[in-house]
């Protein structure tokens, strides 16, 4: 007796020396990637990522929640958690992140001690439900793991995974009742979204399954789940309180406690009793499943002991194994970083199919996948730009094909016949704008990525570009721009538009289908339809021809001429024919005193204060939204690659650092993080389908990428510093680089890529026509 009395004393110790971390401090020295990671990076401020545990692409986020439910405030809880908070309501198995909405927050479970109280109650009112109070002195995350003591109820909660499955660990205090409470009607977004139906059953084998589905952001969702626990049941109530008052902080007048094996409704929850445990710790494991509780049965095999130490480490092997893909040297602050970039940009797309193959499509119909993993979670605007770009490097070409063969697959189940827009779970959302699954598809095959059917995929592709009553596409084609008084924000849909138009084209003509490309290459010249010499910007045109007036460069709001941006932002937005841009704007000289207008100019915060999405402002370039992303590198293009780098160091510095609120807008499922991998490399892809990257300036010592056709290519650079932003030269394989670009061919091929970095900008280097990247479109 006495021997375990003095190995739990030992283990509390431990734990409690283990969750006593500084979230800002940097991690503990370590060569290991993954040791390198702070999680807590972007739950703060705008960032909007979680600190739970989850795998690589994988199917369950299990997090803390700690959302305050107040009507119509539920933006800075996008992702459930938010760092500033200091209550935590449960832990939920599914979350996104960085997104700028939200939804999920599905199979909360909370342990506690004492009454029992089925509602969660006000995070400014202590006991006022079973929401707790935490201290981040008494927490602790990493890669595939999380833990933290809830101090309202003296317990120690420790968090894992594996890809389908999150596993609980619970430590009461001496002599207390293990209790669990099981919320299915708890949703981020909770405003938004509404439990339609939910059910519960108790197993005759203690598994405890269910289901919920949701009118949320995806309507019609569907979820189930499948409990297993490490101690018998003793008691269980399970409430349906559809017709009680919810989040009030006291329990109203439901339908009380059903002692029914199975117990359906709107709004269960269920309160579970499983006595005093002799070594005060309570286990869970909770698989979800897209297609049935026999499924989420079956994928509880994925974890089929109760080891939480061994699956602990099996997380964060998974997670070392994905992160070695680049091996990175850097000062600590920016190997942290860094590697925490690489993190978030390992999250999404998401694994969503059962063991055995089966999910849930966008007609809400179970299939089967045959020779790939689907996978879900696509929020195309934003990730086809970098994030699909950078997985092509360091992801095995498998990964990138499952990716494309579950765009394909959910285009042939689509009502509508088209690829996904912004999908999760199966299905489609219709948030934001384009048909941005066009640019990854042809991304992938110009880059001969094998494994899919490049006919089918072109045929999807074709479709989805002219899905007439999608987006004003029928007026596009018809008109060859949006017009605004038919169709809002038409501006920024001409330009999204003509650019995955181009990568159409790009597909095409490598297949040898002329007539396409040929087709596909004049759609994409539509962005001239909407550009304005006279002012020099992208403008809406009317059904009749005429630009919108009165007109305001800063205007934007939602339903406005543009997307989450305004003409000052969109206005650089042909990024497949810059040359036109030039063109357009009456030269070089013009196009440098144009883009360095954007950079220098002193903008009132108020005037983009009411578009939450127009943040991390340098001018009117806004690093927190995509739009911008790519504006800093076309100083290349220009001729004036210097000013790129001069820029790239003013947005590193500024918009990216190592604590919580280190992220200047939403990480958008990783496109924030890819942007900043790219950039640290060195290298950019401004236009995906071009098969290039536009050369900028490194800002890692060295790193070397684990390519996956097996070859390394490794960046190095020389005299890196504050003091030296500029570049002095570039060698490739010890031959000096005149260009101000690379081919992926130059990549994949390995090898060492080398800058020289130096105090004063060389004018020089990467300024001639002739060492500008790719800028012509064929057939005109």
């Amino acid at each position: 007796m006495m021997f375990r009395i003095c190995g739990f004393a030992l283990f509390c110790a431990l734990f409690c020396a283990l969750i006593s971390h500084d979230v800002d401090a940097a991690p503990v020295s370590s060569s290991r990637p993954v040791d390198a990671v702070n999680v807590f990076i972007g739950t703060g401020g705008d960032g909007h990522t979680f600190p739970g545990a989850t795998r690589p692409f994988g199917m369950v986020q299990l997090s803390p929640d700690t959302q305050v439910r107040h009507f119509r405030q539920s933006y800075p809880w996008a992702a459930g958690y938010r760092y500033e908070d200091d209550s935590i309501l449960g832990f939920s198995h599914t979350h996104f992140s960085g997104t700028g909405h939200s939804d999920l927050g599905d199979v909360l479970l909370m342990p506690y001690s004492g009454d029992t109280k089925l509602e969660p109650g006000y995070p400014e009112r202590p006991f006022s439900g079973y929401r707790s109070r935490f201290s981040h002195k008494e927490e602790h995350a990493e890669p595939g793991y999380y833990a933290v003591k809830l101090l309202d109820h003296e317990i120690d909660v420790e968090l894992t995974v594996s890809e389908r499955v999150g596993m609980h660990r619970y430590r009461f205090a001496k002599g207390e009742a293990a209790k669990l409470i099981v919320d299915l009607r708890s949703s981020i977004y909770d405003y938004k979204t509404k439990n339609l139906w939910s059910s519960m059953r108790v197993r005759k084998d203690g598994i405890i399954t269910g289901m919920r589905e949701t009118r949320g952001w995806a309507a019609g969702r569907q979820v189930y789940f499948a409990m297993q626990f490490s101690r018998p049941l003793l008691s269980r109530e399970i409430h349906n309180r559809e017709d009680a008052v919810e989040y009030r902080g006291f329990a109203g007048p439901g339908s009380g406690p059903q002692d029914k094996a199975k117990v359906e409704g709107k709004a269960l929850v269920a309160a579970l009793d499983f006595g005093v445990p002799d070594d005060q710790t309570l286990m869970v494991k909770v698989a979800i499943s897209a297609v049935s509780e026999e499924g989420a049965i079956a994928n509880l095999s994925e974890i089929q002991d109760w080891d939480f130490t061994a699956q602990r480490a099996k997380s964060k092997q998974a997670w070392d194994d994905a992160l070695s893909a680049v091996s990175i040297e850097a000062k600590p602050e920016m190997r942290t970083k860094a590697y925490t970039a690489l993190y978030h940009s390992m999250m999404a797309p998401s694994l969503f199919m059962d063991v055995d193959g089966r999910y849930r499509g966008p007609d809400s119909q179970v299939h089967q996948a045959d020779g790939f993993r689907f996978h879900s979670t696509f929020s195309l605007w934003d990730t086809y730009r970098a994030l699909h770009p950078l997985l092509t490097l360091i992801q095995p070409a498998q990964r990138n094909v499952d990716f494309v063969r579950s765009l394909l697959a959910s285009q042939q189940y689509s009502p509508e016949g088209i690829l996904p827009v912004w999908q999760f779970h199966g299905l489609e959302t219709w948030c934001m704008i384009g048909y941005h699954a066009v640019p990854v598809i042809a991304d992938a095959y110009m880059k001969g990525i094998p494994g899919f059917d490049a006919d089918s995929a072109l045929n999807a592709m074709m479709a989805s570009a002219e899905y007439g009553p999608y987006g004003g596409l029928k007026h596009y084609m018809k008109m060859g721009y949006v017009p605004t008084d038919l169709e809002p924000e038409a501006a920024s849909k001409t330009v999204e538009y003509a650019f995955d138009d181009w990568t159409i084209a790009r597909m095409a003509e490598k297949m040898g289908k002329a007539d396409i490309a040929r087709k596909y290459y004049a759609r994409a010249q539509n962005y001239r339809n909407v550009f304005d010499t006279r002012t020099g910007f992208i403008r809406a045109r009317k059904s009749d021809g005429e630009f919108r007036v009165p007109f305001d460069p800063t205007a934007s709001n939602f339903g406005s001429d543009y997307t989450e941006g305004s003409a000052w932002q969109y206005s650089w937005y042909m990024p497949h024919d810059n040359a036109g841009l030039i063109s357009l704007l009456g030269g070089d000289a013009a196009a440098i005193s144009k883009i360095d207008q954007v950079f220098d100019a002193k903008v009132d915060q108020k005037v983009y204060a009411h578009m939450e999405d127009i943040s991390g402002l340098i001018g009117h370039y806004a690093h927190g939204n995509e739009p911008s992303h790519h504006v800093a590198y076309l100083y290349n293009y220009f001729g004036a690659p210097w000013k790129t780098q001069q820029r790239l160091q003013q947005i590193m510095q500024s918009q990216y650092q190592a604590r919580p609120d280190g992220l200047s807008g939403n990480d958008d499922l990783g496109q924030m993080s890819a942007w900043f991998m790219f950039t640290s490399f060195g290298f950019y892809p401004v236009a995906p389908g071009s098969n290039e990257y536009i050369l900028g300036r490194p800002f890692l010592d060295k790193a070397t990428l684990q390519l996956p056709n097996g070859k390394q290519f490794t960046i190095r650079a020389h005299n890196l510093s504050d003091a030296h932003p500029y570049v002095g030269s570039v060698s490739l394989n010890g031959k000096m680089l005149d260009q101000n670009y690379l081919r992926h061919e130059q990549i994949m091929a390995g090898g060492e890529l080398v800058f020289v970095m130096q105090a004063e900008p060389n004018k020089k280097w990467g300024n001639p026509k002739d060492a500008r990247p790719y800028t012509q479109t064929p057939y005109q």
